[in-house]
């Protein structure tokens, strides 16, 4: 759909919000890399460690479970990058669209039921993870759009849709003056 046939339905253009899935999809390999090399050294020490109780066998477990959860991290990652490629939020004067995978959603304002942010996640390395502050939105049909930092400038998103969904304030599209 082109953006002069939303702006038809949804008003004047505001702001992009892309997603950086070449972000996500480089943290996934990563992930599975970590997994795997700690899944195939892991399983040697884990057989060489039998019948012994000194330090082999903790070895063993921290690399087998350093490797699991990397392929676990990893695949879910992936799966995630894969689901969310191209993703993409048009801010609009009277709502939003959610671009991703070829396929746009026009969402009026009024079809969302709630907005809600989490932010400053205290987890070490939270936000180059892509979990330091997270938005979750919920359409009045029961669906939830989470949107994490991934996405460019996301904070900003959040407080837009917060601002047009509770409050009433609309952002101005561009040529339009704010008069308050």
């Amino acid at each position: 759909m082109r953006r002069t046939e939303v702006a038809r339905q949804l008003g004047g253009f505001v702001r992009e919000h892309r997603t950086d899935g070449g972000r996500r999809m480089r943290q996934a390999a990563l992930m599975l890399l970590v997994g795997a090399a700690g899944t195939a050294s892991g399983i040697p020490v884990a057989v060489a460690s039998i019948g012994t109780t000194h330090g082999a066998p903790q070895l063993a477990g921290l690399l087998l479970g350093v490797g699991l959860i990397g392929l676990g991290l990893g695949t879910w990652r992936l799966v995630q990058g894969f689901r969310t490629r191209e993703q993409c939020f048009d801010v609009h004067e009277r709502g939003l669209t959610h671009r991703v995978a070829g396929t746009t959603t026009l969402i009026p304002w009024r079809d969302i039921a709630s907005v809600g942010a989490r932010g400053e996640d205290g987890r070490p390395l939270a936000e180059a993870r892509g979990m330091g502050f997270t938005c979750d939105i919920v359409l009045a049909e029961g669906r939830r759009i989470r949107i994490d930092t991934f996405t460019e400038d996301v904070r900003q998103l959040a407080l837009t849709a917060h601002a047009a969904v509770h409050l009433g304030r609309f952002p101005q599209g561009r040529g339009h003056r704010r008069t308050d």
